[in-house]
């Protein structure tokens, strides 16, 4: 049997970097590594909470960047409607909330928001889109084939795989069922992989969406 491998894992260093980038003592990073986690989970917590439409405030990722005495957070996002017309008093109110679960409290704390150029070509965004189609009972293939619609539509991807498994239209029995539209080369490693890996709550169980992402390959 083949071996699985997290892809973006497989290529750091390569076309791929690390989402946060700070350095600490052995003794205390598993504790900077919690603290990334609930971050992370604050703000997307937030968002969601106070998203003002289905269709819009989709985070691709959250860089997290720590110094001595200094946290940066960028939030780079697919159609940041919500954020963006709230500057700055959104902006505010999401800061004193992350700033609750950080270690340090004496630690300046900044957060930014970036709108990236071609949000349906990331695969965290196709993966909440097509989260969003399964809970509203739409057929699980015509949900898929959607999702490969809209990343084509940016032009800049090569190939595309979108993978769900579960108890999928609330059959007893779990399977697997994916589609490829293009070329997805997962075992060349200058080949730039975006990878996504989620769940979703349907009224039939939860079933896991993965969505691999070939963008262009480097020289």
């Amino acid at each position: 049997m083949g071996q699985k491998i997290n892809p973006l894992g497989f290529r750091l260093g390569t076309t791929q970097n690390h989402h946060s980038i700070w350095f600490e003592k052995p003794k205390k990073y598993c504790e900077s590594l919690q603290e990334d986690k609930k971050i992370r989970d604050r703000i997307k917590n937030y968002i969601d909470n106070h998203r003002v439409s289905s269709r819009t405030d989709y985070i691709s990722r959250i860089q997290i960047e720590k110094v001595r005495d200094f946290v940066q957070v960028i939030i780079y996002m697919g159609f940041p409607m919500f954020l963006i017309e709230g500057k700055p008093h959104k902006i505010q109110e999401l800061k004193v909330d992350v700033e609750k679960v950080l270690h340090c409290g004496n630690r300046k704390l900044t957060i930014s928001i970036s709108k990236i150029r071609n949000p349906y070509r990331d695969p965290n965004i196709l993966a909440a889109v097509l989260a969003h189609q399964l809970k509203r009972r739409v057929a699980f293939r015509k949900a898929m084939k959607k999702t490969i619609e809209f990343a084509q539509k940016e032009g800049s991807a090569k190939g595309i795989k979108v993978q769900i498994a579960g108890r999928i239209d609330g059959k007893e029995m779990a399977r697997v069922e994916w589609l490829r539209k293009g070329r997805v080369s997962l075992q060349t490693i200058r080949t730039k992989i975006d990878f996504c890996s989620t769940t979703v709550g349907t009224i039939y169980g939860v079933l896991g969406i993965k969505i691999w992402v070939f963008a262009n390959e480097e020289s």
